[in-house]
C-alpha cells in the first residue's frame, strides 16, 4: 500500500484547505471585533458577549470551514481558532504593561483552557457543517459516499 492509495489529496484540495481555515480565522477575528471581547485578558466578571466570543464565534467559524471544504471540514475546522488566538495572545503580551488598570493578561495555563473551548466549539461547528454538506451522518450506501471516496468497479480492494 502507497502513501498515495491513503492520502487522496490534490493539490486543489489543499489550497481549498488553506483556503478554508484562512476563512475561518477571519471569521473569529472579526467577531471578536464585534463583540469587543478579548479572550486573553482578565476582566473579572464573566459577562454573555464573553460567552458568545467563547463559544458561538468558533461555532460558526467552524461550520464556515466544514461547508467551504466538504467532507474532511471537521478536522480543519480546529485550527482556525488556534491561529487566531495565537495571534491575539502574542499581540497582547507585547503591550501587556499597557493594559488598564483591572485587566490582566491570562497565565498561559488558563488561557490554554479557554483555547481547548473554542477549539472544541469549532469542531462541533465543523461536525454540524459536514452533516449539512452530507445531508445524512453515519454509515451510508456506497452510492451515497463521496466521489472521492468510491471505489472504482475495477479497482481490486487492497487487503492490508
Amino acid at each position: 500500500m502507497s502513501f498515495t492509495s491513503v492520502v487522496r489529496m490534490t493539490p486543489k484540495d489543499v489550497v481549498w484547505g488553506i483556503f478554508a481555515v484562512f476563512v475561518g480565522a477571519a471569521i473569529i477575528y472579526v467577531g471578536d471585533r464585534l463583540t469587543g471581547i478579548s479572550l486573553e485578558v482578565f476582566y473579572g466578571v464573566l459577562n454573555p458577549m464573553w460567552i458568545i466570543t467563547l463559544f458561538f464565534v468558533p461555532f460558526v467559524a467552524g461550520v464556515v470551514v466544514s461547508l467551504i471544504f466538504g467532507l474532511g471540514g471537521k478536522i480543519l475546522a480546529y485550527f482556525s481558532p488556534i491561529i487566531v488566538r495565537v495571534y491575539e495572545y502574542n499581540a497582547i503580551y507585547d503591550v501587556r504593561f499597557d493594559l488598564p488598570d483591572g485587566v490582566t493578561l491570562l497565565p498561559v495555563g488558563f488561557w490554554i483552557l479557554i483555547v481547548i473551548l473554542a477549539v472544541e466549539a469549532a469542531a462541533i461547528g465543523g461536525v454540524i457543517g459536514e452533516i449539512v454538506n452530507k445531508k445524512v451522518y453515519g454509515r451510508s450506501a456506497k452510492s451515497k459516499l463521496h466521489k472521492r471516496f468510491q471505489k472504482k468497479q475495477d479497482e481490486p480492494s487492497e487487503k492490508v
